[in-house]
């Protein structure tokens, strides 16, 4: 019984008690307020004596590991795909959720990512899908991907592609990026240049950048007298803090749409992409 229930039982009795006279033989009343509030706390004061006195509720039982162990190994064992379905629930639901993060993060930098001044672009500047790709000239990942990049460029029309120098392997691969910055803002084919750099042999540095911009006309010695200029380093830059807003932390690593795809994935992934991209605005479509 509650607190409350205690105070409309008091009550109770003191309106019966009063009520229990017949109109004629009625006595003067002899419950005052005061009389009533004391009643009232006598009522409360017993119920909390009451209580005090019970034994605390217990806590319901714990359950027995060795009775509740076997049981659920046998519940698992009965249908083992259970994991399998948990599983693959799971990375559902993960890649859910990342996808919305990085969907999130993507449209914060959208211009940074999708139109930052003097950032390279091949393929059809109007085109109705964008790839951007960061790479490092000695990144061998991105070697093995060049072709599918060739592949896309020829067959796709409508595709635009953004360049990103993204620069993280060594210190040579620094060199060859800033030059990479000046190709791309002169009025050479980067491609040439970017496919040049990609099929040399060994490691490509400052004297290779130098050397394959020498071979498309342009002035090595300007070249390295510009190299280090700070409109050269903000491109990199821009790079970076876009990597490390949307926690891009190797090569390749492409964006198309609301989705970030880390890895070569080949050019049959990249196509299936840029379609879903076309039919419903996602790289996954819905059924």
């Amino acid at each position: 019984m509650s607190r409350v229930t205690i105070v409309l039982v008091a009550l109770v009795g003191i309106l019966a008690g009063a009520l229990g006279y017949s109109v004629a033989d009625r006595p003067q009343p002899q419950t005052d307020t005061a009389t009533v509030q004391a009643m009232i706390e006598e009522a409360l004061s017993a119920y909390d004596a009451r209580r005090a006195s019970e034994p605390p509720v217990t806590q319901a039982a714990a359950i027995d590991p060795e009775v509740i162990n076997p049981m659920i190994e046998s519940y698992l064992m009965g249908d083992p795909k259970i994991l399998q379905r948990m599983s693959v629930a799971l990375d559902t639901t993960l890649r859910a959720e990342e996808r919305v993060q990085a969907g999130s993060a993507i449209a914060t930098m959208h211009d940074a990512i999708f139109n930052a001044p003097d950032q390279v672009v091949l393929g059809n500047p109007e085109g109705d899908v964008t790839l951007v790709e960061f790479f490092d000239y000695n990144c061998g990942y991105c070697r093995t991907a060049l072709p599918d990049m060739a592949t896309l460029l020829a067959d796709d029309p409508n595709l635009r592609i953004v360049l990103k120098e993204f620069p993280i392997l060594s210190n040579e691969s620094i060199d060859a990026a800033r030059i990479g910055v000046l190709v791309g803002q002169s009025d050479v084919d980067y491609w040439d240049f970017h496919e040049a750099l990609f099929t040399s042999r060994g490691q490509v540095d400052k004297a290779a950048a130098l050397a394959a911009a020498s071979s498309l006309g342009l002035s090595p010695v300007s070249l390295e007298l510009e190299m280090g200029t700070e409109k050269v380093a903000e491109v990199i830059q821009n790079s970076y803090e876009i990597a490390q807003a949307l926690n891009i932390t190797g090569t390749p690593t492409y964006i198309i749409g609301n989705e970030i795809i880390p890895g070569a994935i080949g050019v049959d992934e990249l196509r299936s992409r840029i379609a879903n991209m076309r039919a419903c605005g996602e790289t996954q479509c819905d059924g």
